[in-house]
Formats: structure tokens, sequence, C-alpha cells
């Protein structure tokens, strides 16, 4: 998901909302993603608070002119906490959305992983995502849109990202229909509106401890949202994002049953150098994991080093995290404890070697994503 990481959110937001009484009916209401939904650009960018959960989330890879490596992670939820217009509370400094956001940076030379978080409500415009124009914000992180770039703000201890990224494809719509509308589960209305920039040119400076040096890269932005959630045999998900260096691009997640099982409505997508691609049925695409990860903090223990291989194009990706510890527990927001990390990115397609860089994310393997 980026992915199906919506699917999380709207289960773990209820979590820091449990002192709110609300009934199961005042939960109701909020717009499903149903087909018939057309996205449009720039628009689109932009907030939906007509549905309960939204996400914008970005991934990247940075170097400096010295050669020193750098992955991120920058991504801002907001989760809607009323229905049909009817406040839970109905203090004046009650705001009808919460707002989330983490922070990550994978220093690679260092070889060290921090991350940040941050939680606030729209109230007293600590946070929040605007409808009419690209702008989201939590304090002083942000993500907007200026004329035909993105511009990215964050700081976590020790370091801080201001980027430029500018859009080098259009944007790529996910789903079977290849218009957006991301299946995640059976039955109508469990799915979500999904789309990515899978090629950002990045630009900028990043501060760090021993100063504040210029960066270059590759970034990537999913934009996903919607009002559905987990199913109950569905516990968590593996997502992939990978931009090869012959151009192509490759987005997939697999939903995860209790009994280890695949979901058939796991999914992908291909990105070719035009910008246009091709959907991948969770068929198409064969994954196996090599090893595993322990995490002293959580306990949960994490598949690593993939192989992919998607036999109809030809294509074998070897995928190597450049850091086993890339795990948040994230406490403080959303509280769901997750591995998100960088990847080196090697193989073959159609008996050419290629390289690349990539991201992965691993839910579920502390415990079930439950309302």
């Amino acid at each position: 998901m980026s992915s199906a990481r919506w699917v999380w959110l709207c289960g773990v937001s209820l979590v820091l909302l449990a002192s709110l009484t609300v009934s199961h009916g005042a939960l109701l209401g909020f717009r499903q993603a149903v087909p018939g939904y057309k996205l449009t650009f720039p628009a689109d960018h932009a907030a939906h608070p007509d549905y309960r959960t939204e996400w914008w989330y970005y991934t990247g890879h940075l170097r400096t002119a010295t050669g020193k490596r750098y992955g991120y992670q920058l991504t801002f939820f907001r989760h809607r906490v009323d229905s049909n217009g009817l406040a839970i509370n109905p203090s004046k400094w009650f705001a009808d959305n919460v707002y989330m956001a983490h922070m990550a940076i994978t220093d690679e030379t260092a070889k060290r992983f921090v991350y940040g978080e941050k939680l606030n409500r729209a109230a007293l415009g600590l946070a929040g995502a605007a409808e009419q124009r690209y702008h989201v914000w939590n304090e002083d992180w942000l993500a907007e849109r200026l004329g035909t770039v993105q511009h990215l703000v964050g700081e976590i201890p020790g370091y801080k990202l201001n980027l430029i990224v500018t859009p080098l494809k259009p944007p790529v719509l996910h789903g079977a229909t290849q218009d957006g509308l991301s299946q995640k589960g059976e039955g109508k209305g469990h799915a979500s509106h999904y789309y990515s920039l899978t090629r950002l040119k990045t630009e900028g400076v990043l501060h760090t401890s021993e100063g504040v040096v210029e960066v270059e890269g590759l970034s990537w932005m999913d934009h996903e949202f919607g009002s559905s959630q987990l199913t109950e045999s569905q516990v968590g998900w593996d997502w992939f994002s990978i931009q090869l260096a012959n151009n192509y691009e490759l987005m997939l997640y697999h939903i995860r049953h209790r009994d280890g099982s695949i979901d058939p409505h796991s999914s992908g997508t291909l990105v070719r150098p035009d910008g246009t691609s091709v959907h991948l049925r969770r068929d198409d695409v064969q994954v196996q994991s090599h090893t595993q990860w322990k995490s002293p903090k959580s306990g949960a223990v994490y598949p690593q080093r993939w192989t992919l291989r998607i036999p109809t194009v030809d294509l074998t990706l070897h995928l190597e995290p450049v850091l086993a510890e890339q795990e948040l527990v994230t406490d403080n927001s959303t509280r769901v404890t997750y591995w998100e990390g960088s990847v080196t990115v090697g193989g073959s397609m159609q008996g050419q070697a290629i390289d690349g860089v990539g991201y992965v994310e691993l839910t579920g393997y502390v415990q079930r994503v439950n309302l």
C-alpha cells in the first residue's frame, strides 16, 4: 500500500479516541471507495474529508556530493472522528479530524536509524489538510504543492529535511481497472482510492549534527483515501516500492491472513519508462524472503532479504535492507509498531542486469491490526 496503509490507521486511530463515548451508528455514514470515482489532478492531491482516513506518504533516497547516502520517510495521516457532520464532543475545542505524522531517516553512512512522530487535532491550526489545494501540515512538518513541484519539510532529533520534489512521470492509478480503485478485500467498500507519483526528482538540504548539506536523489509519493478496514481474517501486509535504474518502477502489496496465506485481492503495478502501467494480480508476482530479523524492542520477527519475480516480463529482483533495524514503535501517535525500511535492489530484466532502490513496509507482525 504504499500499499494498504490506510487500513491500519482506521483501526489504530480508535485506540487514540478510546476516551470518547460513541455509538456504533455514529461511526457510520462515511463515503466509501467504490467504482465511479474519477481521480483528477492536481485537485485530488488535496484532502477528501468525506472519507474517514487519508494519508500522504513519501519515501526516498538521498545522496550528498561527498557520497553519503540517506533514506527517508515522511508521512501525514488524517483520520476523521465524526460522521455526517455529527460532532462527538460539543466543546469549542473539538476538531472532527485527528492528524498524525511519522518521519524517519536511515543514515547509511553512520548505520543509524532515527524516527519521530506527531499527533494533533486541527484546533488552533496545529495541524490540517486543505481541501482546495495540496497543503498538509502537522506543526512545522509540511507537504505542499507549489506550481509544478512539491515542498517537503520535516525534523527529528539530529536531522531536518527541506526538499523540493518534481514529478518525472504522471500519477499512476492503481487497481485492476487502473482507475485508482484499489480493492483490499472481499465486498463493496473494502477498497481505497490509491495513486502514486513513482519517480520524483529530489533536491534540497539536509540538516545533520555535522552541519547542513545539499542532497539530491529520487522520491516516491503515495496518496490514498477510503473508509474501510481489514476484514476479520486479515492480519497485516507487506508492501514494496521499487525504482529501477532502467526507468521502471514497481509497487506491490501482499495482505496476509491469519493462516499465513495471501489475500487474493493483493496486487501491484508495474510502471514503464513512458509512464504507462500494467496491473499485476497476486499470482503474477512471486515473492520469497530468505532471512528474518527479530526486533530487540518489540520482539517481532520480520522477514528480510527478498526475491521478487515477474515471469511475464522476465524480471527478477533481489532486495537487501540497508539496515536490519528500521522499525518504528509509534506509541505517541498511531500506536502501531511496523518495519519501514530502505533497501537496495539488484537483478535482471530480459537478460540485462539492473539495479535500483526501494522501500519495504511490514505490518501485523507484532499483533493483528484490529478494530
